[in-house]
């Protein structure tokens, strides 16, 4: 049965985010300039050079992660032990940034190919470190200021169930707290 209307031969898609587009391309030109960096090493020399550079690669990045590990672990004890004790933790030490920069160094230091260890060794340097946790927690604030108003907690006040059919049906949660009194039924949600 037809109403008249004209149905739109192609329906309008959302538009892809450049990230959607470009992160594919982006890793296939990284897998590519690592494999032709790796022949090229291999060429120069032979093929246990290029063994004996991956597998020092992955034994450095692994000492690195489990030093940045165990150094995390520990400042988080120390702050709880303080926490426990009744003292309030000292505020950020000057060094205390770095360790997610380490851990993930080391993770590029363990991917085989030789751009993936420069870029390792980089974040090993405490002025990248310092350079790049800036650029971050810039980019950070400057989304936070950017993104619509509204607390994170008001975003879970709303619920919607899916049903089997495909309808949804929106609803409000409430939280049932010891020591509240109990409350009546409220009526349901309209349109």
């Amino acid at each position: 049965m037809t109403t008249g209307a004209q149905t739109p031969s192609h329906p309008a898609r959302p538009r892809r985010s450049r990230l959607r587009t470009f992160l594919p391309l982006g890793i296939a030109a990284w897998l590519v300039l690592e494999i032709w960096l790796l022949t090229l090493v291999a060429g120069a020399s032979n093929g246990l050079v290029v063994f004996l550079v991956l597998l020092a690669g992955f034994v450095l990045g692994s000492i690195v992660i489990k030093r940045a590990g165990r150094r995390a672990f520990r400042r988080l004890s120390e702050a709880l032990q303080q926490q426990q004790s009744g003292v309030m933790p000292a505020a950020a030490r000057p060094n205390s940034e770095g360790n997610g920069l380490m851990m993930l160094g080391g993770l590029l230091l363990m991917i085989p190919g030789l751009v993936s260890d420069a870029v390792g060794l980089l974040l090993l340097l405490p002025p990248v470190q310092k350079a790049v946790s800036r650029s971050a927690e810039r980019t950070f604030e400057r989304k936070l200021r950017e993104a619509d108003p509204g607390t994170l907690g008001g975003a879970f006040q709303q619920a919607r169930m899916h049903r089997p059919d495909g309808k949804v049906v929106q609803g409000e949660v409430i939280r049932d707290e010891p020591g509240d009194t109990p409350q009546e039924p409220r009526p349901p949600l309209t349109h």
